[in-house]
């Protein structure tokens, strides 16, 4: 089994920043993409970005520019760095890891962080 935890959520104004962490831990596993989720009340969850194993990058719109995600492979982590966050990007923050184990593609989820935005 894999799991995989995240860390980084808080309250935070208008215009601040957070840092979102998650780390994937098990054994017999290996890495492939790795990515942030969120979902808001009421909404359904979207993809915020997603990052592969050779480090191409995706982004929703909404946060171009202004979220950045990254990875380290020898900690099996990844990042997500919220710059001038607003008050729409206030959800629970997932992470999702896809990973090759026991000859199968499984994509595995952490229990979520929240973010809230407001002054």
């Amino acid at each position: 089994q894999v799991q995989v935890v995240e860390s980084g959520g808080g309250l935070v104004q208008p215009g601040g920043s957070l840092r979102l962490s998650c780390t994937a831990s098990g054994s017999g596993f290996s890495i492939n993409v790795m990515a942030w989720y969120r979902q808001a009340v009421g909404n359904e969850r979207e993809l915020v970005a997603l990052i592969a194993n050779g480090g191409h990058t995706q982004y929703v719109d909404s946060v171009k520019g202004r979220f950045t995600i990254s990875r380290d492979n020898a900690k099996n982590a990844v990042y997500l760095q919220m710059n001038s966050l607003k008050p729409g990007d206030t959800a629970v923050y997932y992470c999702k890891v896809g990973a090759f184990r026991a000859n199968a593609y499984e994509n595995y989820w952490g229990q979520g962080t929240e973010v809230t935005v407001t002054v």
